[in-house]
């Protein structure tokens, strides 16, 4: 069996910060914690920016830029950046930092989708900064939009940069999306697949759908892809764990859950990260290092990107 590969995600946009006192907002905080993550064991970190006057989400490349050369000169850990931002922008903005900065590893999300963060407001009444209410309320009726057209052009502008993309399949028909795109040579194996279970009007988090996920990934690709999941919130560590013990990987951190066990934040993404290497440790699994996930993925190393 291939050492897990621990992928950490530091902060997202679907979160706000009157959610947890924790979540990193700053280009310091995003920084540390991402440290402090590959610290802890995490093969990979995966990071948005915010807008640090009031935490917003953010696709500035020049925030990204106050964050990435501190992470590089401090760890080996591969950096993943978001191509995904936050569903209120457009396609053209969330991939600006990808395309200007040249990671080793993308996200890129398989298709349209509702996305509800609304049920959130009936465990969080306040909030310090204006836009977080109706980010929320809104995600009732907006769509996260991932077009064929969309993804063919994200693929298609990062051709050149050798980047290689956390494929993000919030639903069984994304599998054959990116079926499809691997089909036209638009993505080349291996693929690595990230299932993402439990965020609302995409797949449930229940074992069936893990099992259904992995057995439709094995009939589409074969050996040409790597497995990786991670579940929202309280499903963090359940669908970590099922996954883990099916031969995938694991995704962990802030931007997914910001728990650390029931009723209780996390108060730091290396927290989820060791909390997460001790079910591994329990299973007789081996964490993959950095540049081992960078043989698994083969990816074109940490020298090779733009910051």
């Amino acid at each position: 069996m291939s050492k897990v590969i621990i992928t950490c995600a530091i902060t997202g946009s679907i979160h706000t910060p009157s959610m947890s006192p924790f979540l990193p907002v700053t280009a310091d905080e995003i920084a540390t914690a991402a440290i402090g993550a590959a610290e802890a064991g995490a093969s990979m970190v995966h990071l948005h920016a915010r807008d640090p006057k009031d935490g917003r989400p953010s696709q500035d490349p020049e925030l990204f830029r106050e964050f990435l050369p501190r992470i590089r000169e401090a760890s080996n850990v591969v950096i993943n950046l978001t191509t995904g931002g936050s569903p209120a922008m457009s396609v053209e903005e969330r991939l600006q930092p990808a395309l200007q900065l040249k990671p080793e590893v993308a996200s890129l999300n398989m298709g349209s989708m509702n996305f509800g963060l609304y049920p959130m407001l009936g465990r969080f009444k306040e909030f310090k900064h204006d836009w977080e209410r109706p980010y929320l309320e809104g995600s009732n009726e907006r769509i996260f939009k991932n077009t064929f057209k969309d993804i063919e052009y994200i693929l298609s502008c990062c051709r050149e940069n050798n980047t290689r993309f956390e494929i993000e399949c919030y639903d069984i028909g994304h599998l054959y999306t990116a079926a499809h795109f691997l089909e036209r040579g638009l993505v080349k194996p291996p693929l690595f697949i990230q299932s993402v279970f439990g965020i609302l009007g995409g797949i449930g988090p229940h074992p069936e759908d893990v099992l259904q996920m992995k057995r439709t990934a094995d009939r589409l690709f074969g050996r040409d892809y790597v497995w990786s999941v991670l579940g929202a919130g309280a499903n963090q560590m359940r669908i970590c764990t099922m996954a883990a013990t099916l031969g995938g990987n694991v995704r962990v951190g802030l931007e997914d859950s910001l728990w650390s066990g029931r009723g209780r934040l996390a108060e730091t993404n290396a927290e989820q990260v060791r909390r997460i290497r001790t079910v591994l440790d329990a299973l007789s699994l081996e964490v993959a290092t950095p540049d081992e996930a960078r043989e698994i993925l083969q990816l074109k190393g940490g020298k090779n990107v733009a910051f």
